[in-house]
């Protein structure tokens, strides 16, 4: 009896150890088809064995072998890059309503008619809620969300530019990307919400060639969370970020598509649609470093901001030959990328067919390799 309790102790504490130990998960997880847009992020709780998916309009909740426990729906906004907040058990996700090319094709795949107010928005789920498919993100109680207005206010802005007006300052596009780590140039004390822009590729402007990164402590944020109505749109949320920063990339097609933080390397992984500017290198891959402390200094072609705080990138990676300062990856994780922790990361390849549109979630070994960042996990 001693000796069958003392086996089944260490067998539980092998199950507890396996559960947290990246390299025992899936090689592989699909994420089925789906008439929603294509899939915009990925998150991992790996503690509950639970993976996320944002398909554009709809959160898909799944195990962590794909088998699909339940959704989210009746999103008429786009909803990109999501995060798992571990000290919550919540995912946050990036929600934008614009009426661009974007917001009308989203408008029209729905089926719906009515015109709605530009606002951006970081949906909050609360999982635990999430137990079945077609789940209202409006009725059932599962969502809440908090509105972010110093993004409105660049995307509504225009700025002068050598005589030139140009619409929406920065380039602000609205948000995708986001991600829970320190605050920049730590990496102790609270969480805090990273937000990136979405930024256009306008090849005809150089006020649009950093990643502009807002950091929220949603610690405060109890006092903004509010059920979202798509009839009657709330604006409760902070009047302004906990700090903005800048990242010099070089421009690229709709900014930082998926963000992740990197607790075990310290680094912000920021993955785009690549420029088109023939000035850059376009990776479509950036990691910014963690470690070290933003400076503040003027922004090269931003003559209306006196300076900002520029975080550096990596010192890691392919070199952009026309610029030192800039180094990054010609590998495409835009769809999705999640660190799992001792260099592990699950990242999504999204495919199309005459079913929807879906996604093969596969394991990856970070390398940080000029040419070959990621090794898959076979």
């Amino acid at each position: 009896m001693k000796r069958l309790l003392t086996t089944l102790i260490a067998l539980a504490a092998c199950i507890v150890g396996n559960a947290k130990d990246p390299s025992a998960l899936p090689r592989q997880i699909e994420t089925g088809y789906w008439r929603a847009g294509h899939i915009q992020g990925i998150a991992v709780d790996n503690e509950r064995k639970h993976i996320y998916y944002s398909f554009t309009t709809m959160l898909i909740k799944a195990d962590i072998n794909g088998n699909i426990v339940g959704s989210v729906t009746g999103l008429l906004g786009h909803l990109g890059c999501i995060t798992y907040n571990e000290e919550d058990g919540r995912i946050y996700g990036s929600l934008e309503y614009k009426n661009d090319a974007i917001g009308q094709g989203i408008l029209k795949r729905e089926g719906a008619t009515r015109t709605l107010e530009d606002g951006f928005y970081i949906a909050i789920f609360d999982v635990e809620k999430i137990t079945r498919l077609g789940m209202s993100a409006e009725r059932d109680g599962v969502m809440t969300s908090v509105f972010l207005p110093t993004v409105l206010d660049d995307f509504k802005a225009s700025v002068a530019l050598d005589g030139v007006t140009h619409k929406h300052r920065l380039g602000c596009s609205g948000i995708d990307g986001v991600s829970f780590g320190p605050k920049f140039g730590s990496s102790k004390g609270r969480k805090l919400l990273t937000v990136a822009y979405g930024v256009y590729g306008d090849s005809k402007r150089a006020d649009n060639d950093h990643q502009v990164l807002l950091q929220y402590d949603t610690h405060k944020w109890v006092q903004y969370e509010a059920p979202l109505s798509q009839e009657a749109m709330h604006r409760n949320g902070p009047t302004r970020p906990d700090g903005e920063y800048f990242v010099y990339t070089g421009n690229t097609r709709y900014g930082v598509q998926n963000m992740a933080y990197d607790s075990h390397r310290r680094l912000w992984f920021m993955a785009v649609y690549k420029g088109k500017k023939p000035e850059f290198a376009n990776f479509s891959l950036f990691a910014a470093d963690g470690t070290q402390r933003f400076v503040k200094r003027p922004l090269e072609g931003v003559p209306y901001i006196k300076r900002g705080r520029v975080v550096p990138l990596a010192d890691i990676g392919a070199r952009d030959p026309r610029h030192a300062t800039i180094r990054g990856w010609h590998f495409d994780a835009a769809t999705g990328i999640c660190p799992l922790g001792d260099d592990y990361f699950y990242i999504s390849h999204n495919r199309k067919t005459k079913e929807g549109q879906g996604s093969t979630i596969r394991l990856y070994r970070f390398t940080g390799d000029a040419d070959r960042p990621f090794e898959p996990v076979l």
